[in-house]
C-alpha cells in the first residue's frame, strides 16, 4: 500500500540569538526598522513537510514516496534521502531555482523572526499524482500543487489527508470547502481548526460530516478525532524531554499514514500517532530521532495500557 506524501522538501537554517529581540528593537522606530543581529550558533537542518512525513512513516516501516519539487543546491539532501533507502522517483529537479528554505531566528525567550523562499516549491504543479498511490495526503507546497494534487487524489478515488499546515493562510472560504469535499480524512492543529471554521462557517462536528474523520492536534492536551458522528478524544504520550517542536506534527501524520496503511481502528492510530510526536519533540531538528520498534510497542504500552496492536 504505496503512500504518495505530497509536500515540500526544505532546508531548515536555524539560528539563536543569545539576546532579546525585544531589547534590540526599538517600538518607536518600527516604521524604519533596521536591525542586525549577531548569531554564534547556527544549525542546518534537512525538512519539508513530505520528507518529514516520509522518514516518520517509513521509521515505523510504512511504505511512502515523497513528491515534490527541488532545487540545484538539493545534492546533499539527495545523498542524506539515498542513504536512508527513501525512494525518489516523484522529487522533480527545477532548474536555476533554490530548494525551498526557513531561515529562522530563535531569541532566548522563545520568540522567533522566520524568513521563507519557496523557490522550486512554487513548481509543484508540474508533478501529477502516479498511478500506483494507494493512499495520500496533501502537506504545506506551492498552491497549485496542493489544489491539483488534491484533485487529482479525488478524481483517482484514492483516499487522501488534506493536511493544510503553514499553507492555510493561502486559501479562502470556498477552496477549504473543496479541499474538505475531495479529502478522505483532515488533519490540523487545533488554531487551524480554529482558522478554518472561521473562513469555513463549519464547526468541527460539520467538517467531519465531509470526511471520515477529522483529526485536530492540541499540543500537551493530546488530540482529538472526529469520525462516526462521535468524537474521541486521543491523550498525549510522554516524551522523556521537551527539545525542539519542529517537525512534531509531520511525525504524527507519519503516525497517521503508518495507522491507515495497517488497517487499525482510529483509537489505535490516533495513539501511534501520538507517540510519534512525543518520540519528535525530545530532539533537536523533524529527521534526527530513531525508533526501534521493540521499543516503541514498550512505550505504547506504557503510555496507554494497552498492547500496540504491531
Amino acid at each position: 500500500m504505496t503512500a504518495i506524501i505530497c509536500g515540500s522538501l526544505a532546508y531548515d537554517n536555524i539560528m539563536v540569538f543569545p539576546g532579546r529581540f525585544s531589547e534590540e528593537i526599538l517600538p518607536e522606530r518600527v516604521h524604519a526598522l533596521n536591525v542586525a543581529f549577531l548569531v554564534p550558533e547556527m544549525r542546518k537542518q534537512f525538512g519539508g513537510c513530505a520528507a518529514n512525513i516520509v522518514y516518520a512513516l517509513q521509521q515505523l516501516g510504512g511504505d511512502g514516496k515523497p513528491m515534490g519539487t527541488v532545487g540545484d543546491d538539493f545534492a546533499p539532501y539527495t545523498t542524506r534521502l539515498t542513504s536512508l533507502g527513501i525512494n525518489q522517483t516523484y522529487v522533480k529537479h527545477i532548474p536555476e531555482s533554490f530548494t525551498a528554505q526557513a531561515f529562522i531566528t530563535t531569541d532566548l525567550d522563545d520568540n522567533q523572526i522566520t524568513a521563507f523562499h519557496p523557490g522550486a516549491m512554487n513548481f509543484a504543479h508540474e508533478q501529477v499524482i502516479p498511478g500506483e498511490a494507494t493512499l495520500g495526503i496533501v502537506a504545506p507546497d506551492g498552491r497549485d500543487g496542493m489544489i491539483q494534487h488534491a484533485a487529482q487524489f479525488a478524481e483517482a478515488g484514492v483516499p487522501f489527508i488534506f493536511d493544510p499546515g503553514q499553507g492555510l493562510p493561502m486559501f479562502d472560504g470556498d477552496d477549504l470547502k473543496r479541499f474538505i469535499e475531495q479529502a478522505t480524512y483532515v488533519a490540523v492543529n487545533d488554531y487551524e481548526q480554529a482558522v478554518m471554521t472561521e473562513r469555513t462557517g463549519w464547526q468541527p462536528a460539520e467538517i467531519a460530516e465531509h470526511v471520515e474523520a477529522l483529526i485536530v492536534t492540541r499540543g500537551a492536551k493530546g488530540s482529538e478525532i472526529y469520525t462516526g458522528g462521535q468524537m474521541l478524544h486521543i491523550p498525549s504520550a510522554k516524551a522523556d524531554a521537551v527539545v525542539d517542536p519542529t517537525g512534531c506534527g509531520d511525525a504524527y501524520r507519519g503516525g497517521l499514514l503508518y495507522g491507515l496503511q495497517k488497517g487499525y481502528d482510529w483509537p489505535v492510530i490516533g495513539r501511534i500517532a501520538s507517540l510519534m510526536g512525543a518520540i519528535k519533540i525530545a530532539q533537536n531538528g523533524p529527521q534526527n530521532y530513531s525508533i526501534d520498534l521493540a521499543d516503541f510497542a514498550a512505550r505504547y504500552e506504557q503510555n496507554f495500557d494497552q498492547p500496540f496492536p504491531g
